[in-house]
């Protein structure tokens, strides 16, 4: 009896596409979504519904419905992101249960209730997970790197006005200047220096000469007028001298 009933079942009336397998390809790391359209080639209304064996791991839309007679829609089978392993065979499936719909539907799930065994259809589908191999990945990567839009910066260098080459070389010209102006000014302080050290000298030794002498001599006297008249000198010596050192700072 049991075969009799079964053989008394009736075939899938809805044309599946794809019809035995649902394909996933990865990576896996994002939702993965593919799509199984069932097209009723009756002049029934048919019912629908979708089952699978792993109802964490999908998200199906729409899950059940109504097919008009002629008519087709497209359920989206999504994969929830999970940690693949390649070593791991897939053991889900999905399940497509059909049946005629009757006349003046209001209740789908009364209409799955009370639907006997006999009437019901039925198609089975395994899941398989593709891993995208070099190739694809190869080809992937040069689309995209086709589809990018090719690099202006270039077309601006080269047609574009130079970045002030002759601002640089003026640049290095003034700066030669500076630097020579500043070795002539360091140059004219040791020079400065030396006559410094000359004068100081001589006022030393001139001091000496009228300490020796009487202080009432005139001999004594233009001494004095010549160690006067060199201070002023000396004074200005120095000051060159302080005048050449802040130069030569804030020019290096």
């Amino acid at each position: 009896m049991a075969a009799a009933g079964a053989l008394a079942k009736h075939e899938q009336i809805l044309v599946l596409d794809p019809p035995t397998d649902l394909k996933f390809k990865g990576p896996f790391t994002d939702v993965v979504t593919t799509n199984l359209k069932l097209r009723n080639p009756s002049d029934r209304k048919v019912c629908f519904k979708v089952k699978t064996t792993a109802p964490r791991r999908y998200c199906v839309r729409p899950n059940s419905g109504i097919i008009d007679p002629g008519s087709s829609v497209i359920v989206s089978v999504m994969l929830q992101p999970f940690d693949y392993d390649p070593n791991e065979k897939s053991k889900h499936k999905f399940m497509v249960q059909t049946t005629y719909a009757p006349p003046n539907i209001s209740d789908m799930e009364a209409v799955w209730k009370e639907a006997k065994p006999d009437e019901l259809m039925d198609s089975k589908l395994r899941c398989v997970f593709e891993m995208p191999n070099e190739n694809d990945k190869l080809v992937s990567k040069n689309d995209i790197d086709a589809s990018k839009p090719a690099p202006v910066l270039n077309t601006s260098k080269q047609d574009g006005p130079i970045p002030k080459p002759h601002s640089v070389s003026l640049n290095d010209t003034e700066t030669r200047k500076l630097v020579e102006e500043c070795k002539r000014l360091q140059a004219e302080v040791m020079k400065l220096t030396d006559e410094n050290r000359h004068l100081r000298d001589e006022g030393l030794r001139l001091r000496k000469v009228a300490h020796s002498d009487k202080s009432g001599s005139p001999t004594a006297l233009a001494l004095r007028d010549n160690g006067s008249n060199s201070l002023p000198s000396l004074l200005v010596v120095i000051a060159a001298i302080f005048i050449g050192f802040f130069l030569g700072k804030f020019i290096l």
